[in-house]
């Protein structure tokens, strides 16, 4: 059983679905960032590196396209056993040699898009290798007699010098069918071949199918029960594929047409920012952290609040075979590739580890993308690897923090004000400047007058000289600025501003929605009114000082 949800937006569309196990795939596509995986392009060879079995091809991107040896070869002069490995990248390719390319992979940072010389071109049942002759089976059918009949019409039906993989959504289909699919691809390739002939390098060739095609054609299958669209045009358009690929599941198809967030009302925009989430709880009470870095993704696997039962093995196990189940979601929903590595709590028992590993199979096989699951370390740790495709989700909607620089950590309060005090004194020590006055966030300066207001008064005194700090909310956590102050100050120009038990006005240096109770003002006295603006914000405060 699946549901399908598609938002189509102006300038972004969503793709988001659902199995008996909850929220299991999300797709995002926004018209400033093109998608590339599947298109076809004509490159030039720019680089061949022999040295990494590599080549580096210009099909018109930022970044220059990068294609192993094995993506290279000609698989009809050289077949697939291991001598293709063997042969060199500069054998079968040459600096300025043109060539039709598939982009496999999406550029992602600081690395170009991955492509290919072996083109595939996926149907509603079959996907055609024009130059690979080759019939492969899709996994998921797992019938031994059905995976046999399909191989023999596979067989029957292949186009000379081509290939073909039969896809899950053929098992049980007729001759007819497959034969229809079959032809239509073959007209496809022989367009493309065609328009290859045409113009100049590098360019692009052949684009994919929009996400409204690619959904019907990859994602709506016999399990699917309901596919909500809430726009007229994509609820047309899938309304002619559907009726095409299968006219008996056309009621399953739903427009809808509410003034409100589609992925809102339905509960998925929750379900997005989880997705999103370091921590993930299960059920039971414990949880897996997910880490993700440019190497590989690790995951850890926590009792949390779980208690269990009172046979601590049994805890383990149980806990662990829930995570089974969350981590193979998690790979799905957020797009995870690469290398992964799950620390699961540890187990003694042999025969837990191996059914632990195999149901980790057993919850991958939902996935459309090709993973392999190596086994268990000497340290306890489970390896596995997934195909990367297009781009993380975490990629595609969050981007690297300023402060932390992705670490995830910055410096504490503590650390700060020890380098800000460094730079203080390394100026007095250089100059003669009477005073400083340094601006810096508003978190630190709530931190020093609550914790370290001593250590000012300490450095002052010791240099006999004045330093003012000012927090100003505009200036960024662990910046700060020190400015000179000239020969003319007077402490008390400072000090006298203000005396205790008179009120002051401020102006508002930031307009906001407040009320005299909010709890969210750092004010060190008490608000005696608050004087709004036409529009409702923020004009003047005025404040009683206590100190």
């Amino acid at each position: 059983m699946n549901e399908i949800y598609i938002d189509a937006g102006m300038h972004e569309s969503r793709v988001a679905v659902m199995d008996e196990n909850g929220f299991a795939e999300v797709h995002i596509e926004r018209s400033s960032e093109e998608r590339t995986v599947s298109n076809i392009y004509k490159g030039i060879v720019e680089n061949v590196l022999p040295g990494i079995q590599a080549a580096f091809v210009n099909i018109g991107f930022e970044k220059n396209a990068f294609l192993y040896v094995k993506d290279a070869i000609d698989y009809k002069e050289n077949g697939f056993g291991d001598n293709s490995s063997q042969i060199m990248i500069n054998k079968v390719l040459k600096q300025g040699d043109e060539i039709m390319v598939q982009v496999t992979k999406e550029p992602t940072g600081n690395k170009g898009a991955r492509v290919t010389t072996h083109i595939t071109l996926p149907g509603r049942y079959m996907v055609l290798m024009p130059k690979i002759d080759y019939i492969g089976i899709s996994r998921r059918i797992e019938d031994a007699d059905e995976r046999e009949r399909l191989k023999a019409l596979a067989s029957s039906l292949e186009p000379d010098g081509m290939g073909l993989i039969v896809r899950t959504e053929a098992e049980g289909k007729h001759e007819d069918e497959l034969k229809e699919d079959i032809s239509f691809l073959v007209k496809l390739w022989e367009k493309i071949a065609c328009e290859a002939q045409k113009g100049k390098s590098p360019r692009l060739v052949h684009k994919d199918a929009d996400m409204v095609y690619r959904t019907i054609r990859d994602l709506f299958n016999r399990d699917t029960v309901k596919i909500v669209i809430n726009d007229k045009d994509a609820y047309d358009k899938a309304r002619e594929l559907i009726g095409v690929f299968s006219p008996s599941q056309l009621k399953v198809l739903e427009y809808y047409d509410s003034g409100s967030d589609m992925f809102g009302y339905f509960g998925l925009e929750k379900e997005i920012e989880k997705a999103l989430s370091r921590k993930v709880w299960l059920k039971s009470g414990g949880y897996i952290v997910i880490d993700q870095t440019e190497a590989l993704t690790s995951i850890d696997v926590n009792t949390g609040k779980y208690t269990g039962s009172s046979n601590f093995k049994d805890t383990i196990m149980d806990i662990n075979m829930e995570a089974v189940r969350e981590i193979a979601r998690q790979l799905r929903i957020r797009d995870i590739g690469g290398i992964i590595i799950i620390d699961f709590i540890d187990m003694d028992d042999e025969r837990q580890k191996m059914a632990l590993l195999e149901e980790l199979r057993n919850q991958l096989k939902k996935d459309r993308t090709k993973s392999s699951v190596l086994g268990i370390t000497q340290l306890g740790l489970v390896e596995m690897t997934r195909k990367k495709v297009g781009k993380r989700l975490s990629f595609i909607m969050q981007k690297q923090c300023p402060v932390c620089e992705g670490s995830g950590r910055i410096a504490d309060e503590k650390t700060v004000i020890m380098i800000i005090l460094r730079k203080i004194e390394s100026i007095f020590k250089e100059t003669d400047v009477p005073a400083v006055l340094v601006e810096m966030s508003d978190i630190i300066e709530d931190y020093i007058h609550e914790n370290d207001d001593f250590i000012i008064k300490q450095l002052e005194l010791k240099y006999n000289r004045k330093i003012i700090i000012d927090g100003l909310s505009n200036i960024e956590y662990g910046d700060f600025k020190i400015k000179y102050l000239t020969d003319d100050f007077s402490k008390s120009d400072f000090e006298n501003l203000v005396k205790e038990g008179t009120k002051v006005e401020i102006n508002a240096a930031r307009n906001g929605m407040l009320n005299a109770s909010s709890k969210t003002l750092k004010i060190d006295g008490r608000i005696d009114e608050i004087i709004h603006g036409a529009n409702g914000s923020i004009d003047k405060v005025i404040i009683d000082v206590s100190h």
